[in-house]
C-alpha cells in the first residue's frame, strides 16, 4: 500500500472515492485486525496514510515524530513516513473546524457537551477551545479521563448549547439510534455529528426537525482528507475544491425517495429517474417480497396492517442506509415517524402528490381498494406527506414534467447535510 486508510471495520468508508478525487494516486482501504496494527506499524510499508476508529491513539507508540496539534490533541490520523521514519499529525482539527465554520454554528462563549471519549472526541475538545466555548464537558458511558457520565449529563448539564457527537452510534451499518435525547436538552442551539454515514445521523435529522441547527460530518471528512493529501504529497488543495469534491461525494451518496399514496406514480416515476440518472432502484413493496416471499396484501390480508407494518419499517432500515438509489415507498410508510426518520438520513423525499380524482383502486391494495377506502387515506395521509416531504412534486401532467421537476430539484440541492 502507497497511500490509504487504516482501521478495523471499514465497510462504511468513503475516503477511497474523496482522495480519488482530490488527486490521482492510488488510495486503499485496508482493515486491521487489532491484533495485527504492531505488525503494519513496525514494517512501514506504505508512504503515508490516514488512520480512524479505534487506533487514532494506539498509532502513537510507534512514531518518530508527531506533530504539535497531535500532542495536544493526543490522537493522530494522518502518518507520512518520511526515508523510514513515521510522522504523525492530526487533520481532523482542521476539518472539524471548516465544518463548523461552514454551518456557521457558533462556539464562542457558548456551553458545549462532547459526546464520546475516543480521539476524535480529543479532537473536539481542542477545537472547542480555539473557537473560544465558554465551558466544555466530555460525556462517555463511564466516567473516566475527565468524561462525566450521560446520567450526569442529564441531571446538571441539560442547559448545554452546541451538542459535538464523536462517538459511532447511529453509524452505518447500525443507523438506528441516536446518542443522546434531544427532548432532555432544552438549551441546545447546534448540533455537530463526525458521523458521515448515513449522510445525517438520526441526531442530526432528529435536531433538525426540532428546529435546531445540525450538520453531519461529511464536509468534516473531506476537509480532513485534503489536509492529509496536502501533507500525502507537500501539494496544496484550494478551499473551493474541498467544498467541490465534498458536493460531488455528497449527490453520489444521496437517494431520492419518492412517497405518496397508492398509484401515485412512485413506481413508474422511479423507474425512469433511475434509468435517467443511472442510480439502483428499489420499490419497498418489492423488498418485502423478497425478505418474506408474499405481497403487500397477502400480508395484511392473513397478518393484519400491524404486522405488515413491522415488516416494512424492517425494510426501510436496509434500505435507507443503501446509497445512491431511487427509493419508492408503500403508501403507509410515512405513518411511523421513524420511517421517515431513517429515510431522511440518506434522503431527499419527494411527495409524488397526484389528485385524488386520479387515483386509481386495485384489488391488490387491501387498505385502499374501495374508493370510499381510498378517499379515507388520501384525508387521513395528506398533510403527513406534505410534513415528511423535502419537495411537493405535482404529478397531474406527464411524466417528463415530473422527471424533469425531479431531476432539476435533485441535481441542483444545495444542501450541507
Amino acid at each position: 500500500m502507497e497511500y490509504g486508510c487504516i482501521g478495523e471495520k471499514l465497510t462504511h468508508s468513503f475516503s477511497k472515492e474523496i482522495h480519488n478525487l482530490l488527486f490521482d494516486y492510488d488510495y486503499q482501504i485496508k482493515e486491521i485486525p487489532k491484533g495485527d496494527l504492531q505488525s503494519f506499524m513496525t514494517q512501514k510499508d506504505f508512504k503515508a496514510t490516514n488512520v480512524t476508529i479505534p487506533y487514532k491513539q494506539d498509532v502513537i507508540p510507534y512514531l518518530d515524530q508527531i506533530s504539535e496539534t497531535a500532542q495536544k490533541i493526543g490522537a493522530v490520523n494522518t502518518i507520512v513516513n518520511r526515508d523510514g521514519s513515521l510522522y504523525g499529525y492530526n487533520t481532523d482539527f482542521a476539518g472539524m473546524t471548516a465544518l463548523i465554520k461552514l454551518n456557521n454554528i457558533e462556539i464562542k462563549g457558548k456551553k458545549v457537551l462532547i459526546l464520546g471519549s475516543g480521539g476524535t472526541s480529543k479532537t473536539a475538545v481542542v477545537v472547542a477551545e480555539s473557537l473560544g466555548a465558554k465551558n466544555i464537558i466530555r460525556v462517555s458511558r463511564t466516567a473516566k479521563e475527565d468524561c462525566i457520565t450521560y446520567d450526569d449529563m442529564y441531571k446538571n448539564h441539560t442547559d448545554g448549547e452546541v451538542i459535538i457527537n464523536t462517538t459511532p452510534c447511529g453509524m452505518y451499518p447500525n443507523i438506528i439510534g441516536e446518542p443522546i435525547d434531544l427532548d432532555r436538552m432544552p438549551k441546545t442551539e447546534a448540533v455537530v455529528d463526525a458521523i458521515y454515514n448515513p449522510l445525517s445521523s438520526n441526531l442530526v435529522v432528529k435536531a433538525k426537525s426540532k428546529g435546531i441547527k445540525a450538520t453531519g460530518g461529511l464536509y468534516m471528512l473531506v476537509s480532513q482528507a485534503a489536509a492529509a493529501a496536502e501533507l500525502f504529497i507537500n501539494t496544496k488543495v484550494e478551499t473551493q475544491k474541498v467544498y467541490k469534491v465534498f458536493k460531488q461525494i455528497e449527490q453520489q451518496k444521496r437517494n431520492i425517495v419518492l412517497i405518496g399514496m397508492p398509484s401515485s406514480g412512485k413506481t413508474t416515476i422511479g423507474k425512469a429517474l433511475a434509468q435517467q440518472l443511472n442510480m439502483q432502484f428499489i420499490d419497498t413493496d418489492d423488498e418485502i417480497i423478497r425478505v418474506t416471499g408474499k405481497s403487500a396484501a397477502e400480508i395484511i390480508n392473513t397478518r393484519g396492517e400491524a404486522d405488515f407494518r413491522d415488516i416494512e419499517s424492517n425494510v426501510i432500515a436496509n434500505v435507507s442506509a443503501k446509497n445512491g438509489c431511487v427509493i419508492a415507498t408503500g403508501g403507509g410508510a410515512v405513518l411511523k415517524e421513524q420511517n421517515v426518520t431513517l429515510l431522511r438520513g440518506n434522503g431527499t423525499l419527494y411527495f409524488i402528490d397526484r389528485p385524488l380524482e386520479k387515483l386509481i383502486t386495485t384489488s391488490d391494495r387491501p387498505l385502499s381498494s374501495s374508493r370510499e377506502a381510498l378517499e379515507k387515506r388520501y384525508c387521513e395521509r395528506y398533510q403527513i406527506y406534505c410534513d415528511s416531504a423535502d419537495k411537493i412534486i405535482k404529478n397531474n401532467t406527464d411524466i417528463s414534467a415530473v422527471l424533469s421537476s425531479i431531476k432539476d430539484d435533485f441535481l441542483n440541492e444545495d444542501t450541507c447535510n
